[in-house]
């Protein structure tokens, strides 16, 4: 039997991704955020799973779909992957607080 994972196999595993981050950081306030290791951890690894399965999604399926930003979800992901050390938790705050929020509608609306 093959195993051929389709967009949507991946569509899902984004989207539950996105849904991993809004549960964990519903209310979170920057600076609770920025204390807790773990969750950054946490929460950088989210982002690179989400963009590591949005490489995986097929040219013509983010063709169809450019209304969400692929090309800075996958840029997210070599900044945190190649600049581990040195990432701006501000920005992966911003990511996690608005930015996922609104790809999350984004995704909803694909069918």
């Amino acid at each position: 039997m093959d195993n051929i994972k389709t967009d949507r196999y991946y569509l899902d595993k984004i989207t539950l991704g996105v849904e991993f981050i809004i549960k964990h950081t519903k209310d979170m306030s920057k600076e609770a955020f920025e204390e807790n290791e773990l969750l950054q951890d946490s929460m950088m690894f989210r982002l690179i799973q989400i963009s590591e399965n949005v490489a995986k999604l097929s040219d013509d399926f983010r063709e169809a779909n450019k209304n969400i930003p692929w090309y800075e979800i996958k840029g997210l992901r070599n900044r945190i992957v190649h600049d581990y050390g040195s990432v701006d938790m501000s920005i992966i705050f911003e990511t996690i607080t608005n930015d996922i929020q609104k790809v999350n509608e984004l995704l909803k609306n694909i069918n």
